[in-house]
């Protein structure tokens, strides 16, 4: 574990090392030669890369604040070493248009830094944005599945109870007819037990 974190701030080191670096390097950025302009091209996206691997390693929000810790401290120490050291970096006039200049260089590459960082976290929040709504279409995907399920469900249950429904009604059918059936043989009972009675009281009489 203190090895991974002593691997995660080479990545800031090693743009503090572009960053100072680029104070050795010629001034005339905008100039006609392709070569130098190339080297720059270059550091930028050297710088870029190692925005993009900061974020990955540390993250946006800590990241982020050691990237700008790492430019403030490389502006500060280049302003040092140019103004002490002006006759070897040939800045004998105008000191602080050069100083404003030399700043302005590690700040453009501390910004490359952050411009990596921001695409490198910008990705991020897509795929994460992607996964969600993948999450999101099968859910809903479930969703419709259980409706389908519900709806053959109650189609089902529907159908079992109009079955249950004529089966009762069926066996009510039958129950009333079984009992107007024995109604009626009472009745008849009755009726030849009564033709009996009488004609037992008028063989008596």
């Amino acid at each position: 574990m203190e090895k991974k974190r002593i691997l995660n701030y080479l990545i800031p080191a090693l743009l503090a090392v572009l960053m100072f670096g680029s104070n050795f390097l010629s001034t005339d950025l905008f100039g006609v030669s392709v070569q130098n302009f190339a080297v720059w091209f270059i550091l930028s996206i050297f710088s870029f890369v190692c925005g993009w691997l900061i974020n990955k390693t540390l993250g946006w929000a800590f990241g982020g604040k050691v990237v700008f810790a790492v430019t403030v401290a490389t502006v500060f120490v280049s302003i040092f070493m140019v103004s002490f050291f002006s006759d070897y970096f040939g800045v004998n006039d105008l000191l602080t248009e050069n100083l404003i200049l030399y700043s302005l260089r590690n700040i453009l590459l501390g910004a490359m830094s952050l411009f990596g960082m921001c695409v490198a976290e910008m990705l991020y929040l897509q795929r994460i944005v992607g996964q969600e709504d993948m999450k999101v279409e099968e859910g809903e995907k479930i969703v419709d599945e259980a409706k389908k399920q519900a709806e053959i469900i109650l189609k089902e249950a529907k159908v079992n109870s109009e079955k249950i429904l004529l089966a009762a009604e069926k066996k009510l059918f039958i129950m009333k007819e079984r009992k107007n059936k024995i109604d009626n043989q009472l009745r008849e009972f009755i009726k030849i037990e009564k033709e009996l009675i009488s004609s037992y009281e008028q063989d008596e009489n």
